[in-house]
């Protein structure tokens, strides 16, 4: 049978509560006791209840981390360090995956059930009404990936994905392309429409440029791909902004499969930088987002949220670069 809080009390010749107070981060012991229990609990192989001692803390250091996106490679690296990087200050992941919701109010109650301390909504493609419906809920959160704003509503740490989008834009005006198509992910998705208006205001200021745009389904390589194909049944242009790594991905497997080279016939640029996106059968030039500062920055925030739940919201921006590898042709002037 497991050993109990009981048993380790009576080796220690002390109180249950004392056992428990040992346990407790913050609660007030003497050191002989402390070592007493200790001593006790190492030679019977006792391990506290983190879920018990929840009842005692009223913390149960449970974190949900919100995904809704399984079917993007990205969001596995995401996952990985998102619960490595809890789980390093002592706090612990809940995944909930969140594909297809569409009710706020729903995941709220789905997380209250489970007693989170706090939530991290790691998607680029649920609205901000989710973040804000948590924070309604009185539940710490932080938007991981969120859409950028001086003034946020909630705590919110990302790139700025209209200043991505004019990146991609002057990528390919450097490089002398002059009939240009954007490729989004879901037209709905926040970082779809920011990163459309970035590359399309930047294109509007060269009079020389033509500009097409079109939205994939979802950011999955089906997606790109099924909307590359559609394109290719009309007017192709010269290259194209796709709206994530495996956009570009899916983009690329049909246009090899129609035949058409990459770069000397069609140009393709995706933001990210996956890890897919670098392997040499890949190769593609993309902007990168620095997932682990911002991966490391929720985590950061969701510490100081739950020491001080009322910490006026903030936003946590992170630069993008331009990543060059093979699928745009070499500046113009070059």
């Amino acid at each position: 049978m497991a050993t109990t809080l009981r048993d380790v009390a009576e080796r220690a010749g002390v109180s249950r509560s004392a056992v428990s107070r040992t346990f407790t981060p913050g609660a007030s012991v003497s050191d002989k006791t402390r070592t007493r229990v200790e001593e006790a609990a190492r030679e019977l192989g006792y391990h506290p209840n983190a879920l018990a001692s929840s009842l005692t803390t009223g913390r149960t250091k449970l974190i949900g981390l919100v995904l809704n996106n399984f079917h993007n490679p990205l969001f596995l690296e995401v996952f990985d360090r998102f619960t490595k990087g809890l789980q390093r200050v002592g706090l612990r992941p809940l995944m909930v995956n969140l594909t297809d919701e569409t009710d706020p109010e729903h995941s709220v109650k789905m997380l209250k059930q489970y007693s989170v301390d706090g939530v991290v909504l790691a998607s680029s493609t649920l609205p901000l009404s989710f973040a804000e419906a948590f924070r309604d809920a009185d539940i710490p959160i932080v938007h991981s990936f969120g859409k950028y704003s001086v003034t946020p509503k909630v705590h919110v740490v990302g790139i700025d994905n209209e200043k991505c989008g004019q990146l991609a834009a002057l990528s390919l005006i450097k490089r002398g392309y002059r009939h240009v198509g954007f490729l989004g992910g879901p037209q709905k998705a926040t970082s779809t429409q920011d990163r459309m208006t970035g590359f399309l205001n930047e294109i509007a200021k060269h009079p020389e440029m033509t500009v097409s745009h079109s939205f994939a389904e979802d950011y999955t390589f089906r997606a790109g791909r099924d909307e590359m194909l559609h394109l290719l049944e009309g007017e192709m242009r010269e290259a194209y902004f796709c709206g994530d790594d495996v956009l570009s991905i899916g983009a690329l497997s049909a246009l090899q499969e129609r035949g058409l080279k990459v770069p000397d016939e069609v140009g393709i640029i995706g933001p990210n930088d996956m890890e897919l996106a670098g392997w040499q059968n890949i190769n593609l030039t993309t902007i990168s987002q620095p997932i682990s500062d911002i991966v490391d920055a929720s985590v950061d925030l969701m510490t100081a949220l739950l020491d001080d739940p009322h910490k006026t919201p903030e936003s946590r921006l992170f630069e993008c670069e331009l990543v060059e590898r093979g699928t745009l042709r070499a500046h113009h002037n070059s």
